[in-house]
């Protein structure tokens, strides 16, 4: 985050050296598809069917078009600025406002560390029920806490996210889904289960199939979240401007056809109704369709995946504190890095808190999912207004360009998705809304202090530092 205040001062850019490019188009698709696959599919496909019954796959197949929508806009900006920033960088060219910047970076920040609780809640219910432990309530969270903790040990001590380690986890993830699409179509092969369930429809309430498969649709997009961060890979990938739009394509169609096919084997196995009780749907598949196969090690295979979202969460959100802090966005205090370990402590202790006061305080996975993409459809809103406002904004390289009707329609199903309309659960506007005002309040503190002077004279700082909030 910090690289993105940068782009409206040189003082840091001259500072900083530029990112090696490692990333081919291989180790890009592994990245964007283990970036995408995780929490989502593994702890919510049951609040999805009790939302819809058994046409479980269609709000999936609706969060995949609304993604793939917003994608178009995301692969013009990462094309024609292929800079590690993200959507506060191209927020902050198209509307040069200061305090809108800020607002997009802490959403996308607020964004990893609801992601990331219910990640720690997943953890703690597959962890329950997939060695039998018989866990529940305060016992679950007091699971969440610990994982949490044991994140925070281990983003303290300096994790590398290497390219390597991703190819290990995207592989661990993708073999969890593939297990259960294989274990699905056996049993359908074997004239087990019952597939017209797939297309038997079973709304929650009143409502009628529109208004039923939107609000399903608001949970299920939590499961395409996690493509917008591949854009911040672009100073790391060779060639971004021509071969991000191609991967990126790819690895969305390819997620989105292994959700379809999971959510398919799991109705086909299990009813909706019995689907939808817990937060451990794909191992009620397992026991169905599978029996002989251990349930444990399938219990193992979801810990590490939703681990892995949880930690890449902290990790990002920890660092988009700091980098907002050093760049005077947020009071100094949290750009604070330890001297032994060269990690940024005072970022990590105030990510984790948050994380902990969410899942002590609200727990339940789909309220923490559902605000994720609450956040996340709000900054994607911004992001399509964004590539029409930077239409006239040229550069001197070719890059991908979005249809003109894309942006448009990418901003009003986006922004659709957003209403309190959809049916979504009005704790998530509350859990979103106090997030946000906590780092309004941070901000309006930074101003004050550099308003008062307080950091005139600090000759370690940039000038902007020392003047206000970076333009």
């Amino acid at each position: 985050m910090s690289d993105v205040a940068a782009g409206s001062g040189e003082a840091a850019k001259e500072l900083e050296p530029s990112l090696h490019r490692v990333m081919g188009p291989g180790l890009l698709l592994l990245f964007i598809v283990g970036d995408v696959l995780g929490t989502g599919i593994y702890a919510l496909t049951g609040e999805v069917a009790a939302e819809v019954g058994g046409v479980v796959w269609l709000p999936f197949l609706v969060a995949f078009a609304v993604a793939l929508i917003t994608a178009f806009s995301y692969l013009e900006l990462v094309t024609k600025y292929p800079k590690a920033a993200g959507a506060a960088l191209y927020t902050h060219k198209a509307f040069g406002v200061h305090f809108v910047t800020f607002l997009v970076a802490f959403a996308v920040m607020s964004s990893g560390i609801t992601s990331a609780s219910t990640a720690a809640r997943a953890f703690a219910s597959n962890m329950s029920e997939g060695f039998g432990l018989g866990i529940e309530g305060f016992g679950i969270t007091l699971i969440a806490l610990g994982f949490m903790a044991l994140v925070a040990i281990i983003n303290f001590r300096g994790v590398g996210e290497s390219v390597k380690a991703n190819v290990v986890l995207t592989c661990v993830e993708l073999t969890g889904l593939l297990i259960i699409i294989m274990i699905g179509f056996w049993a359908i092969a074997g004239g087990q289960g019952d597939v017209s369930r797939a297309f038997t429809f079973e709304p929650s309430g009143e409502r009628g199939m529109f208004w039923s498969v939107i609000a399903a649709t608001t949970l299920a997009f939590f499961a395409m979240v996690g493509f917008e961060d591949s854009v911040n890979m672009a100073e790391e990938t060779e060639d971004p401007s021509r071969i991000f739009p191609k991967v990126l394509l790819i690895g969305l169609l390819l997620t989105g056809v292994i959700y379809v096919l999971v959510s398919i084997s799991a109705i086909t196995l299990v009813p909706a109704e019995e689907l939808g009780e817990g937060d451990t749907p794909l191992l009620k598949v397992v026991e169905a369709g599978a029996p002989w196969f251990p349930l444990s090690v399938f219990g193992l295979i979801t810990m590490f995946a939703v681990a892995n979202s949880a930690l890449i969460n902290m990790l990002m959100a920890s660092r988009l504190v700091y980098g907002m802090s050093r760049e005077g966005v947020l009071p100094r205090l949290f750009g604070k890095v330890h001297r032994a370990r060269r990690t940024p402590y005072t970022a990590i202790v105030f990510t984790t808190l948050l994380a902990v006061g969410l899942i002590t305080f609200v727990g339940a996975v789909p309220d923490l999912g559902g605000t994720t993409a609450l956040l996340l459809l709000g900054v994607f809103t911004i992001v399509n207004i964004a590539v029409l406002v930077l239409r006239r904004d040229t550069v001197d390289h070719e890059h991908f360009k979005s249809p003109m009707g894309m942006p448009v329609l990418g901003a009003l199903t986006c922004a659709f998705l957003v209403g309190p309309w959809t049916g979504r659960d009005p704790i998530q506007y509350a859990i979103a809304g106090v997030l946000l005002v906590i780092g309004v309040a941070l901000w309006f503190v930074t101003v004050m202090i550099m308003r008062s002077g307080a950091l005139e004279g600090d000759d370690d700082l940039p000038p902007s530092r020392k003047t206000g909030p970076v333009n």
